[in-house]
């Protein structure tokens, strides 16, 4: 094969015919308007006579120029692509090849690295391609850029590899350090989470953790699970605005606090202020968005506060799927808002969602819409919470390259029949008058837990309990006065409601002291004690004790 008639222009350079003449003026051109040429003619021959000669890139021998280049060079031709030429650099790479020969048997490089379908395509479109970085046999990394180039209508293709490998390399590392960044962050986000859920006596819960699949995608989703005692559970989902360990750590300590708070047994909308602070002084410029939500079985509802976060969906026993979207404030770390609290039903059959944005909100779609279609997946998935679970998030379309953290916390109130309900069972006693309330309460709490078949020690320690409780209610409380028991399969709760909203504590009696000993004897034989102050006003005192399996 004749090479100079294969001939090639390097990319960039042009045709410059008359390069050397360029430089020269004519004496016939007129210098300015006013008819002066002279000095301009002068200068033009100076310039002329002084510079030496530039010799175009096509008076260049081509060959001589494509040997010396450090980048790889092949020119093929024809259908089966024969080798026409290879420069010094590509054989120096790959070593010597046989002109004339089927560049897929002289050429196996080119096959390992899949190059021959570019080469038809760019014959066919006569459009150039490049393919970039790919890791050569000889352990280096290319880039290659296949030029079409024709002569007398037999059509070739110039192959031209420029070695990539210290850019390959930098960028292997560059993500290599990215990967190691995530993995430290999905360490320490799962960490930070609980990894097992506390289980409520009322409620069956689920939750599940997806990170992001991209290198930056792990954010700062968290949610719990916290057993306030007397029955009542604290449901917590939340989503730290950022990427990385930075908003893991903040996430982490914002969980911590939740748990704190969540002992003090506050309004959820008191707990999300106490948190609004706290974020401002993590950071100034971080906020979070979260919904803190209390599920009383006594009173079949959820009460709840968000700032800033997507609605809870309840779904009731005949199938209705409702959001819960008011109130809502403005994130965690705003500050100078008055957060309040709302209230949904959730009554035995019912199912709620708790979830993160990277659930239902997608680029190129409005986020209401991606909250109608969790609804619609919501109405019709049946089965447990972790089943739940699944389904909403194969519904969403959340898979392992998804490009946003999630997190999803289903909660059901079982429909309870048949020998289960035996074991949920309530019992509630006004108290009405004076002193004769508590001997009126002590025969309640006697013949209830009488009914319920309990062993005698469990029957007495309950009597004494209630006795003591009521008996500190009429003391120091205001009506209306309230006694109520309940049993679950796992516990027994006896708690005393009153109008007043002082809460007791425990302290030391003194021996000459006749008073005081109540709330001690309480904690005494009680597994757990507690109070609260109630939404309407006054406050409940309760105490659980444990029951055998």
């Amino acid at each position: 094969m004749n090479f100079t008639r294969w001939s090639a222009r390097l990319p960039g350079t042009q045709r410059r015919a008359a390069a050397r003449t360029d430089t020269a003026v004519s004496p016939d051109r007129r210098g300015d308007s006013r008819g002066d040429t002279s000095v301009p003619t002068a200068r033009a021959e100076q310039l002329t006579d002084d510079a030496p000669p530039v010799p175009a890139v096509d008076d260049l021998p081509v060959r001589d120029v494509l040997d010396r280049v450090p980048a790889l060079v092949a020119l093929v031709h024809g259908p089966d692509h024969r080798i026409a030429y290879v420069n010094d650099a590509y054989t120096a790479a790959f070593g010597v090849r046989t002109l004339g020969e089927r560049a897929r048997e002289a050429l196996p490089e080119l096959a390992e690295l899949g190059l021959f379908p570019l080469l038809d395509q760019v014959q066919r479109s006569a459009r150039p391609r490049t393919l970039k970085s790919r890791r050569a046999p000889d352990g280096r990394s290319y880039t290659f850029t296949c030029t079409p180039v024709t002569e007398d209508g037999d059509r070739g293709v110039l192959v031209f590899a420029t070695d990539v490998t210290d850019h390959a390399e930098a960028a292997e590392r560059l993500r290599a350090s990215e990967r190691r960044q995530r993995e430290t962050a999905v360490t320490l986000q799962r960490s930070l989470l609980p990894q097992e859920l506390e289980e409520p006596d009322d409620l069956r819960v689920a939750a599940t953790y997806h990170p992001g699949g991209t290198e930056a995608a792990v954010g700062g989703d968290w949610y719990d699970v916290i057993t306030l005692g007397g029955g009542r559970t604290a449901l917590v989902i939340g989503d730290v605005m950022g990427r990385g360990v930075r908003a893991a750590a903040v996430m982490g300590q914002l969980r911590t606090a939740v748990r704190a708070y969540a002992r003090l047994d506050l309004p959820p909308h008191e707990v999300l202020q106490l948190l609004d602070g706290l974020a401002m002084e993590i950071d100034a410029n971080q906020i979070a968005t979260c919904v803190y939500a209390i599920h009383d079985p006594n009173e079949g509802k959820l009460v709840y506060a968000s700032a800033g976060h997507l609605p809870i969906l309840v779904r009731d026993e005949m199938g209705t799927v409702r959001r819960a979207d008011e109130p809502t404030g403005p994130p965690l770390g705003t500050g100078n808002w008055v957060h309040a609290s709302g209230t949904v039903p959730l009554t035995p059959g019912s199912t709620a969602v708790l979830y993160t944005d990277g659930l239902v909100e997608r680029r190129n779609e409005d986020l209401d819409d991606g909250i109608a279609a969790l609804e619609r997946a919501l109405a019709g998935a049946r089965g447990t919470p972790q089943v739940i679970c699944d389904r909403l998030v194969r519904s969403a379309g959340v898979t392992a390259d998804h490009d946003d953290d999630v997190a999803v916390l289903v909660l059901q109130h079982p429909a309870r029949t048949g020998p289960e309900r035996e074991l949920f069972r309530n019992a509630a006693l006004d108290l009405i008058g004076g002193v004769e309330a508590a001997p009126r309460a002590r025969a309640f709490a006697s013949g209830v837990l009488t009914s319920w078949r309990f062993p005698a020690d469990l029957h007495d320690l309950g009597v004494l309990a209630a006795s003591e409780l009521v008996a500190n209610s009429l003391q120091h409380g205001t009506p209306p006065m309230r006694l109520r028991l309940r049993r679950t399969d796992r516990r027994l709760i006896i708690e005393v409601t009153d109008g007043d909203d002082h809460l007791p504590r425990r302290r030391r009696a003194e021996p000459a002291d006749e008073s005081g000993r109540g709330i001690a004897i309480v904690a005494t034989i009680a597994s757990n004690w507690g109070s609260r102050r109630t939404p309407g006003g006054g406050k409940a005192v309760w105490c659980e004790f444990a029951l055998k399996p």
